[in-house]
């Protein structure tokens, strides 16, 4: 099938850039209506106005919110329902990582990593899952990360919240084995988007480094020798999104050029 998707309704958080625009384009292109939803009005317009001309129908639309704020979610996930009926496809993209020591990390930081990258998916599943129950059919893909698999020193409070994801994952996936719902993660390794910019910004700053050796520092952790591009991201979560995945439940798949071998 050339549209294996077409009627279903994919809302994708943090989507205006990175891996999650990346996702949408993708869910797009197998048939998929496609909601965006973040916190900055102006850039999903833009990321929803580059996308538009690549549906064969007004098939893409966004919404603003905040995925710590639950009210805000129920309310995004209505309007989103209202144009393209309910969310038969979540992915839960949406996240933040703060570097530091441990001794360093306070309360604030612990919580803020724990809102947005574990609570965040969680709000946004608890408003989603009704509906797909309902439907018999429905798929969650959740964007955790290679630190989800593993332990990387001085971002304990984002890989405590991505182990998190993971144990959410296969949890729930135990839950909705039967009922025609299928719980994935895929964990992505140092991919080329704002947050390893942003992390190779940090390590210049606290270290001298020049930021290229910096990146390639990074890059240098996947086996590949190089960063992971949103677009592998995407594909690794439409397969996991078709048809023919309905076996695949509960697993979280690195995409990482084998920096992690799950077995």
């Amino acid at each position: 099938m050339n549209a294996p998707l077409e009627g279903r309704h994919a809302l994708v958080t943090g989507g205006s850039r990175g891996i999650g625009l990346a996702v949408a384009e993708r869910l797009l292109s197998d048939g998929a209506a496609v909601t965006l939803l973040g916190r900055d009005d102006a850039a999903l317009a833009q990321a929803a106005a580059a996308l538009a001309p690549r549906a064969s129908s007004a098939r893409v639309q966004w919404q603003a919110a905040d995925v710590t704020d639950p009210g805000a979610i129920g309310r995004a996930f209505d309007a989103a329902t209202r144009t393209f009926g309910p969310v038969g496809i979540l992915v839960n993209n949406a996240g933040q990582a703060r570097s530091e020591r441990f001794d360093r990390t306070d309360a604030a930081l612990w919580d803020a990593m724990l809102a947005v990258n574990l609570s965040g998916p969680f709000h946004c599943i608890q408003t989603a899952l009704p509906g797909m129950l309902a439907a018999g059919w429905g798929r969650i893909v959740n964007i955790a990360s290679t630190a989800g698999l593993a332990g990387y020193a001085y971002v304990s409070a984002y890989c405590a919240a991505k182990h998190g994801v993971v144990g959410l994952t296969r949890a729930l996936a135990l839950e909705t084995a039967g009922k025609g719902v299928t719980v994935n993660a895929v964990c992505p390794g140092y991919t080329d988007t704002d947050i390893v910019r942003d992390a190779v910004r940090n390590i210049s700053a606290k270290t001298g480094m020049d930021e290229t050796r910096a990146r390639e520092q990074l890059a240098q952790r996947n086996p590949q020798g190089r960063l992971v591009q949103p677009e592998e991201v995407a594909h690794a979560v439409a397969w996991l999104c078709q048809p023919g995945a309905s076996a695949i439940n509960g697993q979280s798949i690195p995409v990482d050029g084998g920096e992690i071998m799950v077995g």
